[in-house]
């Protein structure tokens, strides 16, 4: 091949390697330019473009052309003269504004590219703010409905045992004060939701006189999976108010807990009339909870969660919840069994 301004014959490769390197050294300018400077290409403004950016482009494209020249001295130009200065000289005068180009090229590209992250990020961080938002207003609708449905507890209380109505506000204020040390904290695991379960199952032991027996098993696998906070509460309270309240004689109500392919299995039995025998009051008062634990899970997990009420022949009712297995520490390496007929007691 022949140089046609020089008159000297040049092979492919000889032409194609300082091409090669050309963008190489671009690439390398832009990686840096990309690291060092992009929170100052992000918000740079005209009158910073004009006073940093024009100069610096000015610099880069003369620096990267000085490096290219001093790699590339096989190259002839056909002339008597050929230090390095005369042929960065040479090479200067024909492709600075190329350069020019490119690094311009470069910092339009990459303050879209930052712009655009900017939006997404916004976009993102509305989004976030909107679900804790809605998981906020959740939360604050379970708080007085629990809190009126205990108070009514105690007011009945206090007409026939004043020591068992003090115990209940003893208790109830325990879990108001779990409560309030959460704060915003809306995935906990699921030990510290058993304990606050557990004051709960203790007031309705002294609502019931003993007529209802509890427990609560946890496998190993299950003890610090993360679980929305709160969400066994309303799933329980149905369960009384529902199921074993209504049941004639001895009652049962349990909570299970297992790691099942991947995922958290909750299962809450309770004994009772089923589903299909309450009345629509009852079935309209149930949704109430019912559909806060649906919206909750739908706000933390998506559609990679699982929620279903199951009845069986004897009147047992099972609420099912399969949610992802998420760890914060370490397993325990124990099955922990609480049993609730004998408060404190763990077997």
């Amino acid at each position: 091949m022949t140089w046609r301004s020089t008159r000297y014959r040049m092979s492919y490769w000889t032409l194609v390697v300082p091409w090669c390197l050309h963008f190489l050294l671009w690439g390398i300018f832009c990686q840096v330019l990309w690291w060092k400077f992009r929170p100052f290409i992000k918000r740079a403004t005209t009158k910073s473009i004009v006073l940093w950016i024009v100069p610096l482009s000015i610099i880069v494209s003369v620096l990267e052309e000085a490096i290219w020249v001093a790699c590339q001295p096989q190259i002839p130009l056909g002339m008597h003269d050929r230090t390095y200065w005369h042929r960065l000289q040479y090479f200067l005068d024909s492709e600075l504004l190329d350069n020019l180009i490119i690094f311009w090229v470069t910092f339009c590209l990459f303050r879209v590219i930052l712009t655009y992250q900017s939006f997404r990020e916004r976009e993102s961080t509305a989004a976030q703010q909107l679900t804790q938002a809605q998981l906020r207003a959740l939360r604050m609708q379970l708080n007085p409905h629990f809190l009126f449905n205990t108070m009514n507890s105690v007011s009945s209380l206090m007409r026939s045992d004043m020591e068992a109505a003090d115990q209940v506000l003893e208790q109830l204020s325990s879990m108001l004060r779990i409560t309030l040390d959460r704060g915003e904290q809306q995935l906990i695991p699921l030990t510290e939701e058993v304990e606050f379960i557990q004051l709960y199952l203790a007031i309705q032991k002294t609502r019931f006189r003993g007529t209802v027996h509890h427990y609560v098993a946890i496998e190993p696998e299950a003890l610090d999976a993360l679980v929305p906070t709160m969400i066994l509460q309303p799933i329980v309270e149905n369960a009384y108010v529902h199921g074993v309240a209504k049941t004639i004689g001895e009652a049962f109500i349990g909570i299970e807990a297992q790691s099942y392919e991947e995922q958290l299995r909750i299962c809450v039995r309770n004994s009772g009339k089923g589903l299909a025998l309450r009345s629509a009051a009852e079935t309209a008062k149930e949704r109430v909870g019912v559909a806060n634990v649906k919206s909750r899970l739908e706000l933390h997990y998506g559609n990679a969660h699982c929620f279903e009420l199951k009845e069986f022949a004897d009147g047992e009712v099972q609420a099912i919840l399969l949610l992802p297995l998420q760890y914060p520490t370490r397993l325990t390496d124990q099955t922990v069994e609480y049993a609730y007929d004998d408060p404190g007691h763990y077997r």
